[in-house]
């Protein structure tokens, strides 16, 4: 059977809108079959279609670049018919950089210099790159294999990246850029999670059908309730690796659950040894070890494998209100009484110690993930973003009382709790602006903890005096949900920063609120009694829950 014209048979256009080239349509997928090793595939697609993925000048083009001839790749490249002259200069410019490369790596000096003097400089391209070039010359033979590296060039394959490089230089007409195939798949995949208001999904989008994620994809149904406190919660927050959860409780301990295989929290450890209400826990990155902050007490570091506490840090004659983790993990920060913030190493050596908030009773701090920025309390409505490095400080400066703050996972963002029923979102990578508000929940006299959560932390979650637990629309501001269930304040809330579907509350009913999908709570009513279900009645939205009181150790 005679291979068809291109124009025999076959619309110029594909696609429902008839925006799509066909010829372009089937290089890209030519071109994705060639990047995936299916030769036999692209060079049958190229036959059957008729249409070549590069032309005769071009392929006999990157047939000399592989082989090494140089001098006539570049006549070739000049025969392609390129109008723009800068285009060719660059692509000459590469093609004789890497016969430069290869010449001085064979020890061929002289060939590299002329190479230099009467074939690169002339073309008057990439001033700084020819005086690196010249700098090879005068280096060591291992010089210059570093010089490859360094250039973005890898002497075992450099002639496929030197073709990649070209790839970038040429117009897209003439060689079909890598990839291309899987970049437009990406940005159309990327334009539908951008689009998708409660993209909240756990598994990656799909190819087969557009992405879609509804309201059943927040955690907004208790799906367990964590009953081992003996007074109220003030505080919980989960492991970086999201397989554990510590509360802490006024009832002077703190606790360490256990997120098991199938979402449910298992009590691990209860530790005891605080002579004051615990006011909160903070997770070494590695999540091996916990603080825990006693109320203007001590400062105890715990074993989260074993539950031993493996040190106690203290001030004479001040007691310690906030407790913190700097990223490299072997030194520990915490605010004082007297206003000021301390550094120990692990073995509660004192390694610094300055001056911090003024006249503030909210002891929230941050450290940047690099440790270089230390975020905390100024005075009562003004946060201080200090450089450890510049000495530098930039603030932000709210109308009202701060109640608490919470930084985001990239560390540019900043969840800032107000005394007046407001929570405020700062963009602190430059100079601070406000970005967001949000608005709903209720606080008349305790502390609030808001957090970030949700896949790409899209969402805030917030506590409230009345109960409930709030969750916002990130980047809007809209309230989309509304969680009852707790019969006392929600003091803090936490997302599992592994699992998009989890969120956690504590409450001064006692209780912490495991909270996930309406599907898992209908999974989990065929578990039977055995394993501690019961119905609870008085909360319309939970259905079946979990009590998990466990085994404590000290």
């Amino acid at each position: 059977m005679a291979r068809p014209l291109p124009s025999q048979g076959k619309e110029v256009m594909v696609g429902s809108k008839g925006v799509i080239k066909r010829d372009e349509f089937v290089r890209i997928i030519t071109k994705a079959l060639y990047s995936l090793g299916y030769e036999k595939s692209g060079a049958v697609l190229e036959e059957e279609s008729g249409i070549t993925l590069h032309s005769p000048t071009v392929n006999l083009f990157r047939r000399q670049v592989l082989d090494g001839n140089w001098d006539s790749a570049v006549v070739t490249l000049k025969k392609v018919g390129l109008l723009d002259e800068n285009i060719v200069k660059s692509a000459i410019f590469l093609i004789l950089e890497q016969k430069f490369l290869e010449l001085l790596r064979n020890d061929n000096v002289m060939g590299a210099i002329r190479t230099l003097q009467s074939e690169i400089t002339p073309l008057g391209v990439n001033k700084k790159r020819v005086h690196e070039l010249s700098g090879c010359i005068i280096s060591s033979p291992q010089h210059v294999l570093l010089g490859f590296s360094k250039l973005g060039i890898e002497s075992s394959n450099s002639r496929l990246k030197l073709l990649e490089e070209l790839q970038k230089v040429l117009p897209p007409t003439v060689m079909v850029p890598e990839r291309r195939l899987e970049n437009l798949l990406e940005q159309a995949l990327t334009v539908q999670r951008e689009a998708c208001y409660f993209h909240n999904s756990i598994d990656g989008l799909s190819l087969y059908t557009d992405h879609h994620c509804g309201k059943d994809q927040l955690p907004s149904c208790t799906v367990q309730v964590l009953r081992a406190h003996r007074d109220e919660v003030w505080f919980l927050q989960f492991s970086n690796n999201g397989k554990y959860l510590a509360s802490a409780s006024n009832d002077k301990s703190a606790i360490i659950w256990k997120v098991d295989e199938d979402g449910e929290l298992l009590l691990k450890h209860t530790l005891t040894g605080h002579d004051k209400p615990v006011m909160m826990v903070a997770w070494s990155p590695d999540d091996c070890q916990l603080l825990t902050c006693g109320m203007e007490e001590v400062i105890r570091r715990w074993d989260v494998e074993s539950g031993k506490c493996l040190h106690v840090y203290e001030k004479s004659g001040i007691g310690l209100i906030s407790c913190g983790w700097f990223p490299d993990g072997k030194h520990i920060l915490s605010g004082l009484t007297d206003h000021n913030f301390c550094l120990w190493d692990l073995d509660g050596k004192e390694v610094d110690c300055w001056k911090g908030q003024r006249s503030s009773k909210t002891s929230d701090f941050a450290v940047s993930n690099d440790g270089k920025l230390i975020i905390s309390m100024n005075r009562e409505s003004t946060i201080r973003l200090f450089d450890r490095e510049t000495k530098q400080e930039r603030l932000i400066e709210e109308d009202n009382t701060i109640t608490s703050f919470s930084l985001s996972e990239d560390g540019d963002f900043l969840l800032v709790n107000l005394i007046s029923e407001a929570i405020h979102l700062w963009n602190i990578r430059n100079c601070p602006i406000r970005v967001n508000r949000y608005a709903g929940h209720k606080r008349s006299r305790f502390v609030i903890r808001s957090c970030f959560g949700g896949s790409e932390q899209a969402f805030i979650a917030s506590g409230s005096e009345d109960s409930q637990i709030y969750i916002w629309h990130r980047a809007t501001g809209d309230l989309i949900e509304t969680l009852p269930g707790h019969t006392g304040t929600v003091n803090c809330v936490s997302w599992n920063p592994a699992n998009p579907h989890m969120l956690a509350s504590a409450s001064d009913d006692h209780t912490i609120r495991i909270w996930g999908l309406k599907k898992a709570n209908l999974k989990r009513k065929d578990v039977g009694s055995s394993n501690g279900i019961y119905a609870n009645g008085n909360t319309p939205s939970n259905g079946v829950v979990h009590q998990c009181n466990g085994n404590s150790s000290k």
